[in-house]
């Protein structure tokens, strides 16, 4: 998966960014590589969700998508599928 974020130069200095994707999903760090690094948190974060929260039926299932770096061919595309299918 690409995923394109903003990167800001902050007034009190340092570095903020946001990726527009993903609305709310917003970062700073006080170097490029800290940055770099929080975002990548950050995107994880705002992309989980908490499946104790979720109702499931008896007939529903969950699927996790993975896309290996660089990978556009569907070999380097991974599939967990938890529940019953």
């Amino acid at each position: 998966m690409k995923l394109k974020a903003i990167i800001h130069e902050a007034e009190e200095g340092g570095y903020w960014a946001e990726a527009p994707s993903i609305p709310g999903c917003a970062t700073q760090g006080e170097s490029m590589v800290e940055l770099i690094n929080n975002l990548h948190d950050a995107v994880e974060v705002c992309l989980t969700i908490d499946m104790d929260k979720i109702h499931l039926e008896s007939r529903d299932t969950v699927m996790e998508l993975t896309r290996m770096a660089g990978g556009g061919s569907k070999e380097q595309r991974l599939c967990q599928v938890h529940g019953g299918l």
